[in-house]
């Protein structure tokens, strides 16, 4: 086993390799990640990243700590703050541990223009004095917790050698790596040619480095640990469609309607009870739109789900499905009644 820095936390008790969840804005909130967990545990789990500004801010605080909830199931689950004053990155750092988070990540990989334009997310590629004492910062306020860095290879092209040579300096407890500069948004295809030299670099300074860019599944994720030699790998996109991406005794073709079904059920419940009125359900629609592809009938309960506003409408457009399509799928009633103990359990 690698040999960590101090504080390494979590870190020093996953397994060799390992298979990260990635921080997606509106995506990996609480709800997703409750239903992914349950469903095939990855061994790390991220957040969606938070504004340490907005956590600074006594008006900004309440409307937040939504963003901060999570469930002992996700364990070992870390938060992800963004900003680029230290003295605020340390006070969100500090938020976070007396939450109780696993551990905290910083990004500085952000490429969206409202993020960067303010020197946060990948703009802090262009002042690495600042990021390292970012980095600083947020470990004084994380202690005991391990502290982690997601950023990118480049900001207008690849120098990926002299950045991470300074995020190295900072000692964070793992680097992720998405393969690609901040100029390439996710126009092209992630640099892998690149990740050896980094994990090379990276060699015997105590700091893991994880890979991510367009790993399609955990076979694709071995492939690519094999022939690159990093310690883990993140996947994030290909979370879409798919809330089994991380059980390896199920396959794709494996999952049936009504495990889909289901899914939609669970989500929208949960959704619902932990969010209620504060997030907008319409978000809810890309994750159900997402589940409901490949089979007889999907595009019908598609046309249903593209409007819905509430987990209330999800269930009756289930239903409406389930009675419409039954001469085809031949939902039992057992399974229909599996379907409903999943809805009344769905906020335990």
């Amino acid at each position: 086993m690698k040999k960590l820095g101090e504080n390494a936390g979590f870190w020093a008790n996953l397994p060799q390799p390992f298979y990260a969840l990635a921080p997606m804005e509106d995506v990996t909130d609480a709800a997703f990640r409750r239903v992914v967990a349950r469903r095939g545990k990855p061994d790390v789990i991220f957040g969606e990243f938070v504004s340490a500004d907005g956590l600074s801010s006594e008006r900004g605080l309440p409307n937040l700590m939504r963003l901060l909830y999570f469930d002992e199931s996700e364990r070992p689950v870390v938060a992800q703050i963004f900003g680029e004053k230290p003295e605020n990155m340390h006070r969100a750092a500090r938020i976070c541990r007396e939450i109780g988070f696993d551990g905290v990540d910083i990004n500085m990989g952000c490429p969206v223009k409202k993020v960067v334009r303010t020197g946060c997310g990948s703009a802090l590629i262009e002042t690495p004095e600042l990021a390292k004492e970012i980095i600083q910062a947020v470990k004084e306020g994380a202690h005991p917790l391990p502290v982690s860095v997601k950023t990118r290879i480049g900001y207008r092209e690849i120098v990926l050698e002299e950045w991470l040579g300074h995020l190295l300096e900072a000692e964070p407890i793992a680097v992720t790596l998405h393969l690609r500069t901040r100029k390439e948004m996710s126009n092209v295809p992630a640099h892998w040619e690149v990740m050896p030299a980094a994990v090379r670099q990276a060699k015997g300074t105590g700091t893991l480095i994880i890979g991510n860019g367009d790993i399609r599944d955990l076979v694709h994720a071995d492939q690519l640990i094999a022939e690159n030699g990093m310690d883990g790998a993140m996947l994030g996109r290909a979370i879409y469609g798919n809330a089994w991406l991380f059980d390896r005794s199920i396959t794709p073709d494996q999952i049936t309607v009504h495990d889909r079904l289901q899914l939609l059920t669970e989500h929208s419940l949960t959704y619902e009870n932990i969010f209620g009125p504060k997030k907008n359900f319409v978000i809810m629609r890309k994750h159900l739109l997402a589940h409901t592809t490949g089979f007889f009938g999907s595009r019908e309960l598609r046309h249903r789900l593209e409007s819905v506003t509430s987990a209330a409408e999800v269930v009756d457009a289930i239903e409406w499905f389930r009675t419409e399509f039954d001469h085809v799928h031949h939902f039992s009633s057992q399974q229909k009644s599996a379907a409903a103990l999943s809805s009344n359990r769905a906020g335990d």
